[in-house]
């Protein structure tokens, strides 16, 4: 088992469901986000063209993350999934600064905090919070 998500960006409209969704499961405190939406703008004008995507970790294979971590508190589980030990986390930044996807924040608590892909939900053979909620469905979770 290995758990990926994508992103159908032709079908993303930048509603920010997805992120509202994500901070009210997993209690994300105001002012920080696991997941964003990115708007990039290709072209010139007249022939320019937006994309919209949301945008979180991507639980790397070989995630630098995890290597860089003193404590061993950035660790990859069954399936793929980066987390982080609360409890271990000292709060270093170092994965934060190794992350190529800025996707990890200073939690105000002092530990380091990103996606879990809503591990708690899959667990339990539910999908993550953002992926429930997209409107267009744009967003596709599952096992590579």
């Amino acid at each position: 088992m290995r758990y990926a998500m994508a992103v159908n960006t032709r079908k993303c409209v930048g509603c920010s469901d997805c992120v509202v969704a994500c901070q009210t499961e997993n209690s994300v405190p105001i002012g920080f986000c696991r997941d964003w939406i990115v708007e990039v703008n290709n072209g010139t004008y007249p022939q320019i063209t937006t994309e919209i995507r949301s945008e979180r970790c991507n639980h790397c294979d070989n995630a630098p993350c995890v290597r860089c971590c003193p404590t061993g508190a950035s660790h990859i589980i069954a399936g793929g999934i980066v987390l982080v030990k609360k409890t271990e986390c000292i709060g270093c930044g170092a994965c934060i600064a190794s992350c190529p996807y800025d996707a990890r924040y200073p939690h105000p608590s002092g530990y380091v905090d990103k996606c879990t892909f809503c591990e708690h939900r899959i667990k339990n053979g539910m999908l993550p919070a953002c992926v429930e909620v997209c409107p267009t469905k744009c967003l596709y979770f599952g096992d590579l």
